[in-house]
């Protein structure tokens, strides 16, 4: 389902996704801190919501995850599932095509 157009301006708007990368970078440097001053794995959670910030706003971040991922692929697969990634999709379907499968069984 595709959000509303006036939504998906606003999101792609640059003052808010500056703001984005902002609170993305925020949240990264706070983690620690609310990792260590709450019970849990509350601080994990914030980090990657934060770097899911950056990542998508931020060219620069993307480039940098691009060529980590591409030099250690084990962590970008991680990263991949935990963000939802078309990249991970794309992966299993090409692996899934290259041993003959359909595809969409390697993708579930």
């Amino acid at each position: 389902m595709k959000p509303p157009a006036f939504i998906d301006l606003l999101i792609r708007s640059e003052p808010i996704r500056v703001f984005q990368m902002i609170l993305g970078g925020l949240l990264m440097l706070v983690a620690p801190i609310i990792g260590i001053s709450t019970p849990g794995p509350f601080g994990i959670f914030v980090f990657a919501f934060g770097l899911a910030l950056l990542l998508r706003n931020s060219r620069w971040a993307r480039r940098r995850y691009i060529r980590y991922a591409r030099r250690y692929p084990r962590m970008g697969r991680a990263v991949d599932f935990g963000l939802r990634r078309k990249a991970l999709r794309q992966r299993r379907l090409a692996r899934a095509a290259r041993r003959g499968d359909d595809g969409e069984t390697a993708a579930s």
